[in-house]
């Protein structure tokens, strides 16, 4: 069979295909199978075959068919047709549950050099691996990865992509929601507070970042209250990606994102970084004056009790029982009810 009946043969089985003859575009698809030994014609048509498979339910066809393309993909020697076959390969076996096999695909789908994954499947390939994360009850890198799969659809109008990863995320919150009964049942403050981090980082991922910040609020408190350190840090990020969203990160969170590298820095050794989050930090402090008006410390590089008095200035909580008066240091106003930060 000639390339230019290949392709005939091909659209025929698509045209049957979207007017819901099913089985008959199978059999045209199988019989170009049979017949073609042209190696591009039988990938394509191993696609279709595969594409198929799977919007019927029939995942084992599915399976079988990708291996068959893959090993296909591995004769022509190209890097994209070896993506968009281990991409479909992945597929497979998310839809059997074979979790750790799809991950697996995926990983090999992003490691594959010269392919069209940054401008056309890497959306896919995140989308996939985060319904595998899914599925074996990873939230954090599920999430992570449906983020990665909407930056995708957004950056190349991919509405398609884009209803997929909704529907996955709908899946996904179901889930939390599940497992945080659980927790409220039980009294689990740990894993109440990873529900309710998830639930923020889904709000954000969403775009809904005025319900985020308080879903992060509350998790901060569990966090601190349980002294989950690592938890604290993953709070802070996720706050920070919501600033970054906005496009306003303004200097109080660009702070608080400096005193964490600072901390992550200085614990792996790294100098170099350490001494620009350092200088970063403090050009922080001095464009918003950001420290005590009595002690002269700057405000946040020490886990210390502040104090806001409503004239808005800011002082070290200890620094004004010290002083003992009842007007503000900076511009003698009156300050009978402080509010406390």
């Amino acid at each position: 069979m000639g390339q230019d009946q290949t392709k005939q043969q091909i659209e025929k089985g698509l045209q049957l295909y979207q007017s819901n003859q099913t089985e008959k575009a199978l059999q045209v698809w199988m019989k170009v199978l049979e017949k073609n030994t042209n190696l591009v014609g039988r990938f394509r048509v191993l696609g279709c075959l595969v594409t198929a498979h799977s919007e019927m339910g029939r995942y084992k066809e599915m399976l079988k068919f990708a291996v068959v393309q893959i090993d296909t993909a591995r004769e022509l020697e190209d890097a994209d047709f070896l993506l968009e076959s281990y991409l479909n390969l992945a597929r497979s076996n998310e839809k059997l549950c074979e979790f750790h096999k799809t991950i697996s695909y995926c990983k090999t789908c992003l490691g594959l050099p010269g392919t069209r994954v940054g401008a056309h499947l890497g959306g896919q390939v995140s989308l996939s691996m985060g319904n595998a994360y899914l599925g074996l009850s990873l939230f954090q890198k599920a999430l992570e990865s449906f983020e990665k799969a909407l930056r995708y659809a957004h950056n190349n109008d991919d509405a398609m992509l884009e209803c997929r990863v909704c529907c996955s995320l709908g899946s996904f919150y179901a889930q939390v929601k599940e497992s945080m009964k659980i927790a409220l049942q039980h009294g689990d403050r740990p894993l109440q507070a990873l529900c309710l981090l998830c639930f923020a980082d889904i709000h954000r991922s969403r775009g809904d970042l005025e319900t985020a910040f308080p879903r992060y609020d509350s998790a901060m408190s569990i966090m601190t209250e349980i002294g989950n350190r690592l938890g604290q840090v993953q709070v802070l990020l996720g706050v920070a990606k919501c600033w970054m969203a906005r496009k306003a990160l303004e200097k109080l969170s660009q702070l608080k994102l400096h005193c964490l590298s600072e901390s992550i820095y200085r614990s792996k050794g790294l100098q170099r970084e350490l001494r620009a989050h350092v200088v970063h930090f403090h050009e922080c402090v001095e464009e918003t004056e950001l420290y005590c008006g009595l002690c002269g410390e700057s405000i946040g590089e020490r886990n210390s009790r502040l104090q806001a008095l409503p004239c808005s200035h800011i002082f070290h909580f200890r620094c004004l029982q010290n002083n003992g008066t009842r007007s503000c240091p900076n511009c003698r106003r009156l300050s009978m009810k402080p509010g406390f930060v």
